[in-house]
């Protein structure tokens, strides 16, 4: 029997957002204005169900995240997409604090693998847990911004939710 993913949307910055959860935890957040074929490639052996109540804690915390009155996500995470190299990656974002950034190459020494960086962006790419797993932390070296998947004028809303500063 295929174990069950439970899915809901969120609107986010007037984008769709698809949260999805395991029983073990948060697996998946991403701005794809209600198409489930990017839930489906992630989650191939998964039965998709609908259920917002599954989601619900994640959900609340987003929100508060997103009015500016929550700092650290208190979720438990169900990591299980994506290659390892890739999980190091997303593991390490988790380690940057609320309002501050790192750029590609920090992240690559981070995980002890510095000629990495190129790989580094591409995991962070894939990252599947979008706000969560702050992505958005990750500027240039020279404090320019960096695409984001969610859309540059998404980053530049959720770093300015944590007061960040960044180059033009």
């Amino acid at each position: 029997m295929s174990p069950t993913l439970y899915y809901t949307f969120l609107t986010v910055f007037n984008r769709l957002y698809t949260i999805a959860s395991t029983e073990k935890g948060l697996a998946y957040i991403s701005p794809d204005d209600g198409n489930l074929e990017p839930l489906e490639t992630h989650f191939k052996n998964f039965k998709l169900q609908e259920d917002a109540s599954m989601n619900a804690g994640s959900i609340k915390q987003i929100e508060e995240y997103i009015a500016g009155t929550r700092k650290e996500f208190d979720l438990d995470l169900d990591i299980q997409t994506g290659t390892p190299f890739q999980q190091s990656v997303w593991q390490t974002l988790l380690t940057i604090p609320f309002g501050q950034t790192q750029h590609y190459g920090a992240i690559a020494d981070g995980i002890n693998n510095p000629k990495a960086v190129r790989a580094v962006g591409g995991a962070i790419g894939r990252n599947p847990i979008s706000i969560v797993i702050p992505c958005h932390r990750i500027i240039g070296k020279n404090g320019s911004l960096t695409g984001y998947s969610g859309g540059i004028d998404v980053k530049i809303k959720l770093l300015a939710i944590e007061g960040v500063q960044y180059s033009v």
